[in-house]
């Protein structure tokens, strides 16, 4: 996966721009990657609801659960759904708005340093080996793009933001993804061993 300098965008992914965006403040640079998760309706998938979240056109009376959440302007990098697919809504040189009242080491606002990728998923449901899989080959290529993050920069939601948020919640498996994280691409592997 590659990162278009210019323009801040992940090359394969839908692009769908959100309002809900701002410039990051002067010489603030992205260093923080912030993994969370996200279903609407809650525990359901697949649906057009996040993006119509994420773009402010979310119809509070397509169900219950909407009238609570229609008015916040919120939005990701980035969302890995449940088939690997990604839709990128906000350009990675933009601050999006994911992750709130945040800290991160002492370090408060973590919207102004931090990258935020959402997983189509739920606290307690077990996530898809490819939304894994792209999320680790997403990670590389920011830490790639990005000097000042490392794989030692990654956190979930829920750190920055104890007691008021969960996600990625107990079903997203670390270990996992700091292996996938940690191996190398097939096509390197098959070279060194060529």
């Amino acid at each position: 996966m590659e990162i278009d300098i210019a323009t801040g965008l992940l090359q394969g992914a839908d692009y769908i721009p959100s309002p809900n965006c701002d410039d990051r403040p002067p010489e603030c640079h992205a260093n923080l990657l912030i993994i969370h998760n996200i279903s609407l309706p809650p525990l359901e998938f697949g649906g057009p609801y996040i993006t119509q979240l994420f773009t402010n056109t979310l119809d509070e009376n397509a169900h219950e659960f909407f009238t609570e959440i229609s008015h916040l302007r919120v939005s990701s990098h980035l969302l890995i759904r449940r088939d690997g697919s990604i839709i990128q809504y906000v350009p990675f040189n933009k601050r999006a708005w994911h992750a709130g009242v945040s800290s991160y080491n002492g370090r408060k606002a973590c919207n102004d340093f931090s990258i935020g990728i959402e997983l189509e998923g739920a606290d307690e449901i077990p996530y898809e080996t490819i939304q894994y899989e792209k999320l680790s080959e997403v990670s590389k290529a920011l830490i790639a793009h990005y000097p000042q993050m490392s794989e030692k920069r990654i956190t979930g939601h829920s750190d920055v933001a104890p007691g008021r948020k969960t996600d990625p919640g107990p079903a997203f498996d670390w270990t996992k993804y700091k292996a996938m994280l940690a191996s190398k691409p097939a096509s390197t592997q098959q070279r060194a061993h060529s």
